[in-house]
């Protein structure tokens, strides 16, 4: 491969490294814009809180927001840029880890219009497509090697969370458990190096001070069986997230009409913001409130306001609100909106934190003994986090990373190993990788399974076979042997569909008998194929299929049966090795 002028003094592995330190910057850079564009929009709309009659604005502005975050992309982008580490995912498993251009900038204007106006969704998934954009296409400029090319289309989405966040550890930790399937200890370097770069930017601007302040208490040996539960709880809170978010997703997209899928889902966006204030856009201002030990105000329906003069009425309405989170996210993302469920996931966690917590305090009234909520909120982020990421060390770093909580490792440890394991135990698949997974295209830790993945049975198809008729003769059968470079041929009807085929050993003691030539057929001789492979079936089924028939050889062909070609174990094997050679980082 032919490589970039500039590059020409440096091997790939040192040009790497220094493509890894511009890739960071410039995802630090996103990160940055990224969060002013969304306070910007929000500082402007929050002036409208000074109006009367704000509350109203609950009903109207997401939607605005969601519409016009509709036409950019339908209008402007004409591609589809929902799902952002979802498609970095497919990215690799599929396109070579290719990334198109506009990505570099779509989701950040996409989701900080869809996030300012209130939307309930996520800005990290948008900087993390975004960041993974940059790196994928610095190196495709630079004419890099797919390897290389994985290698920095990870370091941009590390240094897309690092840069967010301000947390490089879990920049770094979120790559590795998330994204990337195969990566070397040598591998490492250029990540942290993109993850140092990215957050040395976003502390230039925004400061060193946590994403999140926290008032914490003090660890307490005592509360860890409580730890446990707040563990399962949250594993419980993590499947309900995934399966009711893809459900809720897929049935408002049924609806074909995209003006009436997003009239109903602007719509009851807004009833659910108006009367959950907490799900407006991010809800990041309710977890620090959260943190700091206090309890939120209610700024909903007027009618509603003494919701906050119970105890107990309050933990009914933050259990609602961690329920209805959901909902409000499904309906931003399928009416039109863009953003992540990265961040959603987190507020889900808090609250859930925060339920668990102050039901035990409820229930322990009067004992004495209480313990603290802001912990658990805190805690509660990692567990949730650890459970529908299944990330597990990106869960515990992160939180501890972006509210200087490491006091609470011990607790993290443990909310987010129990929550990780038993959502394992029930949905296999992470809310980015389920809906690939059913597809067969999901890289894993697996390096087997993973190269499988890469390979396509299409590249495989091998088609100098010669074809020949069912009715054929022995003495046509005998000239089609005479042209052909192999051993076999595969039996044809009059439409072009495959109706087995027939081996030169099969017809070796007759082929020199002339007198037979118009006797015989090629349909003396035929064998069915005992299994078939489909032009676009995955590879780990074709390999099923090697496995169950014993078979150095089967056909493919299309959905209406029509011959197309043969594959064989040995093309499949040698493209496995070559695969192997192009995946390792070593």
């Amino acid at each position: 491969m032919k490589r970039h002028p500039f590059s020409h003094k440096l091997s790939e592995h040192d040009l790497t490294l220094v493509l890894s330190l511009v890739v960071g910057c410039a995802c630090g850079l996103a990160a940055v814009l990224l969060k002013t564009a969304v306070e910007s929009v929000q500082h402007g709309i929050g002036l409208l809180s000074t109006w009367k009659g704000w509350n109203v604005f609950y009903l109207v502005l997401p939607g605005i927001g969601m519409l016009l975050s509709m036409l950019f992309v339908k209008y402007v982008v004409r591609d589809n840029i929902g799902h952002g580490v979802t498609k970095v995912l497919v990215a690799v498993s599929k396109n070579d880890s290719k990334i198109k251009p506009h990505n570099m900038w779509s989701s950040i204007l996409a989701s900080s219009v869809t996030i300012g106006f209130g939307g309930s969704v996520g800005a990290e998934a948008p900087i993390v497509y975004t960041g993974a954009a940059i790196g994928s296409n610095i190196a495709r400029w630079m004419n890099l090697s797919y390897k290389n090319m994985t290698i920095l289309l990870g370091c941009g989405a590390a240094g897309a969370v690092a840069g967010i966040f301000k947390a490089p550890l879990a920049g770094v930790l979120f790559t590795l458990e998330i994204l990337l399937f195969n990566i070397s200890m040598s591998s490492i370097l250029p990540l942290l190096l993109s993850t140092v770069s990215a957050t040395v930017i976003s502390y230039i601007v925004y400061g060193n001070e946590p994403v999140f302040t926290s008032s914490l208490a003090p660890f307490a040996m005592i509360n860890i069986p409580f730890y446990f539960l707040l563990g399962l709880f949250c594993a419980m809170v993590s499947v309900y997230f995934t399966r009711m978010t893809l459900f809720l997703e897929d049935r408002i997209k049924k609806m074909e009409n995209i003006w009436v899928r997003w009239l109903v889902s602007a719509f009851c966006l807004g009833v659910l913001l108006l009367l959950f204030p907490p799900l407006f856009g991010e809800g990041y201002g309710s977890i620090n409130v959260l943190l700091s030990g206090e309890t939120p105000s209610y700024e909903g329906i007027e009618a509603l306001d003494g919701l906050m003069n119970s105890q107990w009425t309050v933990l009914i309405f933050f259990a609602l609100v961690l329920t209805f989170k959901v909902f409000s996210m499904s309906f931003t993302n399928a009416g039109g909106g863009v953003g992540g469920t990265f961040g959603p996931t987190l507020f889900v966690g808090a609250m859930a934190g925060f339920v668990a917590s102050r039901l035990i305090n409820l229930l322990a009234a009067g004992t004495g003994f209480t313990v603290p909520e802001q912990n658990f909120v805190l805690v509660g982020m990692a567990g949730c986090m650890a459970g529908v990421m299944q990330a597990p060390m990106t869960a515990i770093f992160l939180i501890a990373e972006i509210s200087g909580g490491y006091e609470l490792l011990i607790p993290l440890i443990i909310t987010a190993t129990i929550s990780f394991g038993v959502s394992r135990m029930i949905e296999p698949y992470s809310i980015y990788t389920k809906r690939i997974a059913k597809k067969g295209e999901l890289l894993t830790h697996d390096s087997d399974q993973a190269v499988l993945t890469l390979l396509k049975t299409s590249d495989l198809i091998e088609s100098n076979f010669t074809p020949v008729a069912i009715d054929a003769t022995l003495g046509e059968l005998v000239e089609a042997v005479a042209i052909s470079t192999r051993n076999i041929f595969p039996v044809l009807d009059s439409q072009g569909r495959f109706q087995g085929f027939v081996s030169l050993e099969d017809i070796r003691r007759d082929m020199f008998k002339k007198e037979e030539y118009e006797t015989l057929h090629v349909f003396n001789f035929m064998k069915s194929s005992p299994e078939y492979v489909y032009v676009d079936e995955k590879m780990d089924s074709v390999m099923k299929k090697f496995e169950k028939t014993d078979a150095w050889n089967l056909p493919v062909v299309d959905e209406n049966r029509v011959y197309v070609g043969f594959v064989s174990k040995s093309k499949i094997f040698s493209a496995y090795r070559a695969q192997l050679k192009v995946v390792s980082h070593e």
